[in-house]
């Protein structure tokens, strides 16, 4: 299982933490599920997220092993949930798309995207897949939660709105 959290800041995303949770096989799947539970839990008190998003699963062949993803994220959304966030769920293409602007791109091009995006040294060679994977659904959520056009709860009706609403957040550039 990979995690990935992130801090987001007006000026810029930056990678707090990223790794994966690497669960025995030979522990039987309850006690797995401990540990999924016990290492999000674990994540949350560190971080202090202020939400907690998810890859949504995707449909395979094989029921059994929807079956054990199916439980794995429901134990970690139980654990979101208990420690009082909100729980934001994106498909893989979604966040492909998020990220690359493709929603069939390979998970080294997620990956490479992830690297500029964060400003992570492009020389860093990615161990674990699943990490990048969750980082990619922190920045995802990210993207998706920007809340620019959304001012203490009032509706905005486009751009024309906001720069009436906000002129304080409005930066002018001036062409040479």
């Amino acid at each position: 299982m990979g995690y990935g959290i992130i801090a987001v800041s007006p000026q810029k995303i930056k990678l707090l933490e990223m790794s994966i949770l690497k669960l025995n096989s030979r522990k039987d799947n309850y006690e797995r599920l401990q540990l999924i539970h016990q290492k999000v839990s674990e994540l949350i008190k560190a971080h202090k997220p202020s939400s907690f998003a998810i890859e949504a699963p995707f449909f395979g062949k094989n029921v059994q092993s929807m079956l054990k993803l199916g439980r794995a994220q429901g134990v970690a959304i139980a654990a979101a949930i208990n420690a009082g966030l909100e729980v934001f769920e994106y498909s893989p293409k979604k966040i492909k798309q998020s990220i690359t602007g493709n929603g069939n791109a390979g998970k080294e091009q997620v990956w490479q995207m992830l690297q500029r995006i964060l400003s992570i040294q492009h020389n860093t060679d990615i161990k674990y897949l699943d990490a990048s994977d969750a980082l990619a659904v922190a920045v995802c959520h990210h993207f998706q939660d920007n809340t620019l056009l959304k001012t203490a709860g009032k509706k905005l009706k486009g751009w024309e709105d906001f720069i009436a609403k906000n002129p304080d957040r409005i930066i002018a550039k001036r062409q040479s």
